[in-house]
């Protein structure tokens, strides 16, 4: 604890910001996308998608053509916020704790509050839930959305604000939209910085009525390279998402324009990986999850009209690290950032100059490749010319035999770094009560369990624990506790109507608290009535908060364990999500 005290110590004393006129300042809004391909867009060659208002982004501002960012979500958004490749913040998974990203990391919500700007998060964050980890402590003042990899329900679903969980209002995506307008009006006569990493078309593939009536029957006469692979009716929803995506970025626009303040607020739009599914993409090899073009490449807009001309096409070899200088620098904020792995591409943006020659690295497991200039040297370790074969069928290591060799040289060297931190085991633990956090939160992602329980799913995130029927089960996370104190616990849970009066047992090392769950919550399955395609994930539950009482917490690394010292009937609850509230 006192090495992650001197971390935060640290980045503190490094953000020192001259203060900037508040009036000149550009205000600036993240659009984020979540596993949307490149190919999902009208501007990018889609002709069966229509997303008119982010096509105007493209149109009245710049076009990155070679902007790559993760093949996975919690590694890109890492990048993103630190300008350094995600396995050098430890971002090495997206669930169990991997995807949370090192406290020695400063983030571009910390560079811009420390300027003056209001600091606002609406969406999914993925880069840890817990304090000091959590978004409220990565420089966000404001923070309204989801902590995991995904999210069971986009329909009213259990989110977080500021930490306190809340029930959202209608579809995740209108209303995380909705929640970032409001924060926009509320600062509009002050420099704001605005990140919407919106839910979708990650699955579960939910698509309202309004959006999915004109999609369920249309003929797809795009598709991709993997033709028998693909899931048709997973294609309609992925890109009925897509306009609604493109609907709410035209609300977002429209309230710029309605605030008179769009001239002088630049708007990003990019997405977090490949498209999740064999579909149309421009014809490039490989999907999410894959170093390949396809897995990496992703459409990137900057809009400014203060200071980018409209139409620009960068060619500008760029990927999601370079972001976090490049906004830094239109600001004009002139932090020094010390060792980041970005570049600042504000130049090319503003001014007509020559491509910067440079490297880029993509990793995700045991998979890499690696990007100079035009060239591609692919995970099976061949070259590809990419910008004319973004395909990948036409090896030429026999025809430029130095390039093949100095880049399998460095791609060597960067797989050997990368791997000795994505192949250890992370041991750190989860932190809950941080002296700065009220709500600390374990969810059943983030547990272990032993005897008769098991997860709802294979995947971790957003699931819950289930088949709790004795009293030998357990259920246990490896915690570290920051600051001494009295919490409520609180479980977020179900249990069918007749199995409740189970005894439950709270522990942390000697420390008990012993409960009866005398409240049932029945609840059926939510969420299949809006999935147009069968899920891979859990459907989720009405999860309910139930009051197990006080307990005291000591500092210092311990184990929570919940169990059932006697099972009243058949079972005891189905688990989603365990809350300590700080009292004293």
């Amino acid at each position: 604890m006192k090495t992650i005290l001197l971390e935060l110590c640290l980045c503190a004393c490094t953000l020192s910001v001259v203060a900037q006129n508040n009036t000149q300042c550009p205000n600036i809004i993240v659009l984020l996308a979540d596993d949307q391909g490149w190919g999902d867009l009208s501007v990018c060659g889609n002709k069966m998608v229509k997303t008119p208002h982010i096509d105007r982004l493209a149109a009245e501002g710049a076009s990155f053509v070679n902007y790559y960012v993760c093949p996975v979500s919690a590694p890109t958004r890492a990048e993103f916020l630190t300008g350094r490749y995600a396995y050098r913040g430890q971002v090495t998974g997206v669930s169990e704790g991997r995807e949370r990203l090192n406290l020695d990391r400063q983030t571009i919500g910390d560079y811009f509050k420390a300027a003056g700007y209001h600091t606002g998060a609406f969406g999914k964050w993925h880069n840890g839930t817990q304090y000091p980890y959590h978004p409220n402590a990565r420089g966000f003042d404001e923070f309204y959305g989801y902590c995991s990899g995904h999210w069971g329900n986009y329909m009213s679903p259990l989110l977080e604000n500021n930490g306190e969980i809340v029930y959202g209002e209608g579809f995740l995506t209108d209303d995380l939209t909705n929640h970032a307008i409001s924060y926009i009006k509320d600062h509009q006569k002050e420099p704001f910085f605005v990140y919407l990493p919106f839910n979708t078309p990650h699955s579960p593939m939910q698509v309202t009525d309004k959006w999915w009536n004109s999609w369920k029957n249309r003929e797809l006469i795009q598709c991709g390279t993997n033709a028998e692979k693909e899931d048709q009716n997973h294609t309609r929803a992925a890109l009925a998402l897509a306009e609604n995506i493109d609907w709410n970025v035209g609300r977002v626009m429209q309230t710029l324009k309605e605030l008179d303040i769009d001239d002088n607020t630049i708007v990003l739009y990019f997405s977090d990986n490949g498209p999740n599914g064999s579909r149309w993409n421009g014809e490039m090899k490989g999907t999410k999850g894959t170093t390949d073009e396809g897995g990496v490449r992703s459409p990137l807009f900057i809009r400014w009209p203060k200071k980018i001309k409209a139409g620009t096409e960068i060619e500008q070899l760029s990927g999601c690290i370079d972001l976090l200088p490049t906004l830094l620098s239109l600001s004009g904020n002139k932090t020094r950032l010390g060792k980041i792995d970005g570049i600042d591409l504000s130049e090319c943006l503003t001014n007509d100059i020559k491509e910067v020659k440079r490297t880029l690295y993509r990793t995700w497991g045991a998979k890499s490749s690696f990007r100079e200039g035009d060239y591609l040297l692919s995970n099976e370790l061949d070259l590809y010319n990419v910008r004319e074969d973004r395909s990948q069928i036409k090896p030429i290591q026999s025809k430029e035999p130095l390039i093949y060799q100095q880049m399998l040289t460095e791609k060597e060297a960067f797989d050997k770094e990368s791997q000795l931190i994505t192949q250890a085991k992370d041991t750190r633990p989860f932190l809950i009560a941080h002296p700065m956090e009220q709500y600390s939160k374990l969810p059943a992602r983030d547990g272990l369990c032993n005897g008769n329980i098991k997860r709802s799913n294979q995947h971790p995130n957003s699931s819950y624990f289930t088949n709790w029927i004795s009293n030998r089960d357990a259920i246990y996370w490896d915690v570290e506790v920051c600051e001494s104190g009295t919490f409520e616990a609180i479980v977020y849970y179900t249990c069918p109507n007749g199995e409740e009066g189970s005894l439950i047992r709270l522990s942390s090392g000697n420390i008990q608290l012993v409960s009866t769950l005398s409240k049932a919550n029945e609840s059926s399955l939510i969420g299949k009535e809006l999935d147009r395609v069968p899920r891979q994930e859990s459907y989720m539950q009405n999860f309910q908060p139930f009051s197990l009482g006080r307990i005291t917490l000591s500092k210092g690394k311990t184990q929570i364990v919940i169990e059932a010292l006697d099972v009243k009937h058949n079972s005891v609850m189905d688990l989603y999500l365990l809350v300590f509230k700080r009292i004293k």
